[in-house]
């Protein structure tokens, strides 16, 4: 596996008491895997996130990626929050073009590279545009275009579509299957909604709160083109209502 978690827990003190947030946790991501972590708020998903990417360690347990022991952010990885985290004085292309001068690169290869992530996120005719003038669904374009400039081998996606209306949210589904598939990058993506999980992921981890566990891994084979109307989608979603015990007709706040 290239990204695994082995018996992973995570405790925080809290005032006199201790909460456990992950307990026994294992789990392991292919090389070019897109996997969803899906759970209601306070099952872990957050936290697993950021123990993989390394911003914080477990108290118990083993992370690694590509073999290595996870001891602070990887080089290997970047991550993409709910907020976009662009910054508010530089344009869409500077932003694009943040990680790659941070490298140290040359300047005519940082325009090349900035050229090709604009024109893959259908930003080209926004590249002065600064992050106040953008829709949130063209700031997370923004925000994906400069993480995937830098080439990373893994995306790190806290719930990064939350904030955005529920066509734009599809649209952006959309485009991140694209580019997911274009560019074959691991992507370990936190979501609450089980559509998306369903639309987005090669496979599914189910997580369970108090402490946050994983019930179950699903396969969604459902090849690169995904139509959220087929009866293989629908069948894989009711199954995963099914995981949480709902119905498809008895959605809560937490599985839209």
């Amino acid at each position: 596996m290239f990204v695994e978690a082995k018996n992973v827990s995570k405790a925080y003190a809290q005032n006199d008491a201790v909460f456990q947030a992950l307990q026994n946790v294992d789990l392991g991501v292919k090389k070019d895997e897109f996997v969803c972590l899906l759970g209601a708020s306070g099952c872990g998903k957050t936290t697993l996130l950021n123990l993989l990417a390394g911003f914080e360690h477990p108290s118990s347990g083993d992370v690694r990626i590509g073999g290595e022991a996870v001891t602070k952010p990887s080089a290997l990885g970047v991550t993409i929050f709910q907020n976009d985290s662009l910054l508010p004085w530089r344009s869409v292309r500077k932003n694009i073009e943040l990680g790659l001068e941070a490298k140290g690169l040359a300047k005519r290869e940082i325009r090349s590279i900035s050229d090709q992530y604009l024109a893959l996120t259908g930003l080209t005719a926004f590249e002065k545009y600064h992050p106040h003038q953008l829709s949130g669904g063209m700031r997370q374009r923004a925000a994906i275009a400069g993480a995937l400039a830098v080439s990373p081998e893994i995306i790190f996606m806290d719930e990064p579509l939350g904030a955005l209306d529920a066509l734009t949210r599809m649209e952006m589904q959309d485009e991140i299957l694209r580019i997911q598939k274009s560019q074959r990058k691991t992507i370990i993506f936190v979501t609450h909604d089980i559509e998306e999980a369903v639309f987005l992921a090669d496979k599914v981890v189910v997580m369970t709160p108090n402490p946050g566990r994983i019930k179950c891994v699903i396969d969604i084979n459902l090849g690169n083109q995904r139509d959220r109307t087929s009866s293989d989608f629908l069948a894989l979603r009711d199954r995963i209502f099914a995981e949480f015990e709902l119905k498809p007709s008895e959605h809560t706040e937490y599985f839209i």
